[in-house]
C-alpha cells in the first residue's frame, strides 16, 4: 500500500474517495504530529551542543560524536520544514477546493429556484399582466372621480355672477369705511379755557418780600 493510500485509505471495495473536508483533517493531524517532532529534535540538538561544549578538549572523541548527532537531527529537522511547507501548501488548495465547491454548488441551488419561479411565466404573459393592471387603475381612478363629484340638483351656478356679487359686497364695506370716516371730522373739538391761572397764595408772596429785605439788609451793613 503506498503512503497516500495509508495517510486517506484505500477506499475499500467501493473506492469511494475521500471528501475535501475529511482529507484536510488529515492533513491537520499530520501537521501537528510533525511539529511535535519538530519540539523533540530542537531538544535534542540543544542537548548535543551541550555536551559538545561540556567535553570540549577534554573529550574530543565524546565532542565529534555529539556534533555529528546534532548535525543529523538538523538534517531531519531540515526536513520536517520542507514537508510542513508542502503539506501546508496542499491543505490550502483543498480548502480553496472545498470553497469553490461550495460556492458552485449554492449558485446552481439558486439557479434551479430561479428557474421554477420563471417556470409558468413568460414575456407575454408579464405583459398581459401589466396591461391588466394599468386598466384597474383606471376603473379605480373613475370610481374614484364619480365618487367624489357633489350629489344633487340647482348647486351648479355662475361663477361670473358670483364674482360680480362678492364685488358688490366688497364696495359697500368700503362706502361705509368712508362715512364712518367722514362723520368723525364733524366733531367740534374742545374750546380754550377762558379764566385766568390762579395766582400765587398771599403768603407765599409776602414771604418773598421779606427773603428781598433781609438779602437788602446784610447788603447794607457789610458796606
Amino acid at each position: 500500500m503506498s503512503m497516500f493510500g495509508k495517510w486517506f485509505g484505500s477506499g475499500g471495495k467501493s473506492g469511494k474517495a475521500p471528501t475535501p473536508q475529511e482529507a484536510v483533517q488529515k492533513l491537520r493531524e499530520t501537521e501537528e504530529m510533525l511539529a511535535k517532532k519538530q519540539d523533540f529534535l530542537e531538544k535534542k540538538i540543544d542537548q548535543e551542543l551541550m555536551t559538545a561544549k561540556k567535553n570540549g578538549t577534554k573529550n574530543k572523541r565524546a565532542a565529534l560524536q555529539a556534533l555529528k548527532r546534532k548535525k543529523r537531527y538538523e538534517q531531519q529537522l531540515n526536513q520536517i520544514d520542507g514537508t510542513l511547507s508542502t503539506i501546508e501548501f496542499q491543505r490550502e488548495a483543498l480548502e480553496n477546493a472545498n470553497t469553490n465547491t461550495e460556492v458552485l454548488k449554492n449558485m446552481g441551488y439558486a439557479a434551479k429556484a430561479m428557474k421554477a419561479a420563471h417556470e409558468n411565466m413568460d414575456i407575454d404573459k408579464v405583459d398581459d399582466l401589466m396591461a391588466e393592471i394599468n386598466e384597474q387603475q383606471e376603473v379605480a381612478q373613475e370610481i374614484s372621480d364619480v365618487i367624489s363629484r357633489p350629489i344633487g340638483f340647482g348647486e351648479e351656478y355662475d361663477e361670473d355672477e358670483l364674482m360680480a356679487e362678492l364685488e358688490e359686497l366688497e364696495q359697500e364695506e368700503l362706502d361705509a369705511n368712508l362715512l364712518e370716516i367722514q362723520g368723525t371730522e364733524d366733531v367740534p373739538l374742545p374750546s380754550v379755557p377762558s379764566t385766568s391761572l390762579p395766582s400765587k397764595p398771599a403768603a407765599a408772596k409776602k414771604q418773598e418780600e421779606d427773603e428781598d429785605d433781609m438779602a437788602d439788609l446784610e447788603a447794607w451793613a457789610a458796606t
